[in-house]
């Protein structure tokens, strides 16, 4: 093996000390064409949404060189972030990943410890990425044999026990480094072990979930964090408890049924958050918007998307 080669299994041994459940790599490639034709279609359809920076730097999403020159393989791995602690299940709901502190921070942090382990230097050798640039993350995730994409959309990683693979669930962010080296060994993508199971498409309320994939535009997620405009009566109605982001379709998947809570410190929910009642949301100032959601992903959302939202919920609530 030769001195600039990095070894697969140190990576992976560092990986785990620093947290992750799960490692892979593969070479840095473009991806496959059945899957730059999957991405053409679904922004060519609009389905999108308002989100139109994903229709930016399309090139670079589908080839990783382009992003980082000379770039030989692709790092991907996942962090838990399914919470020890839930919201009341009496009150107004957030999605699970925003329970904590921005995954961004958290992730570019773990990843740059990472890569400060495995002697990697930033902008010289190595980049790493956490949903801030065009990087196709769940394809990168499959290839590198982290799990698979599910029915959801989601990227589904199982827990290896010895030779047996386990429920582990969706419940992970996803964060990559490219980097200049190469791996003395890479992975292989796992199958699908979604079979015949429909739960996830069955449970979405609007049915932005087919079997063709998601269509965001009438996806609850989108629709209560990127959407900007007002929401009608008849997503409020959909909505029920959900004020930021919709976490159904992970809910009603069977691979989640035993999902380990993390234990990242900064991603455990504040007390002050967990402590808000259905009144204390309604009355939402700005100036609490922004004690309890300094640092945190909601505040993608703006004050004002989350006032808008939790409206539309008090709306629904009081016609109960």
């Amino acid at each position: 093996m030769e001195s600039n080669t990095l070894s697969a299994k140190i990576i992976k041994q560092a990986a785990e000390r620093l947290g992750f459940t799960a490692c892979g790599m593969a070479p840095a490639e473009r991806v496959a064409p059945w899957q730059e034709a999957r991405v053409r279609e679904w922004l060519e359809e609009g389905k999108n949404g308002e989100m139109a920076y994903l229709e930016n730097n399309v090139e670079m999403r589908l080839d990783p060189r382009l992003l980082v020159p000379e770039a030989k393989t692709v790092v991907s791995l996942a962090l838990n972030y399914y919470p020890s602690e839930e919201m009341a299940e009496e009150g107004y709901h957030f999605a699970r990943y925003a329970y904590g502190k921005d995954y961004h921070d958290v992730m570019r942090r773990k990843l740059r410890e990472l890569m400060q382990q495995l002697g990697l230097k930033e902008y010289e050798d190595a980049r790493p990425f956490c949903d801030t640039a065009p990087v196709d993350e769940r394809y990168w995730a499959w290839r590198c044999g982290l799990g698979w994409i599910g029915r959801n959309t989601q990227l589904i990683v199982p827990r290896k026990h010895g030779n047996k693979l386990q429920p582990a669930g969706s419940y992970f962010f996803l964060g990559e480094i490219i980097t200049t080296r190469e791996v003395d060994q890479y992975d292989s993508p796992i199958a699908s072990r979604c079979g015949n199971c429909r739960a996830c498409l069955d449970a979405c309320p609007t049915k932005a979930l087919t079997e063709g994939g998601l269509d965001a535009r009438r996806c609850l997620s989108y629709l209560t964090i990127e959407y900007r405009g007002e929401l009608s009566d008849e997503i409020g109605d959909l909505l029920k408890d959900c004020i930021y982001g919709c976490d159904r379709c992970s809910e009603a998947c069977p691979w989640n049924n035993l999902a380990l809570p993390n234990t990242e410190t900064d991603l455990q929910p504040s007390e002050e958050f967990l402590s808000m009642t259905q009144d204390d949301w309604n009355n939402l100032t700005i100036e609490q918007y922004r004690k309890i959601f300094k640092g945190s992903a909601v505040k993608r959302a703006k004050y004002e998307g989350l006032t808008r939202n939790i409206r539309l919920a008090a709306k629904k609530r009081k016609e109960l």
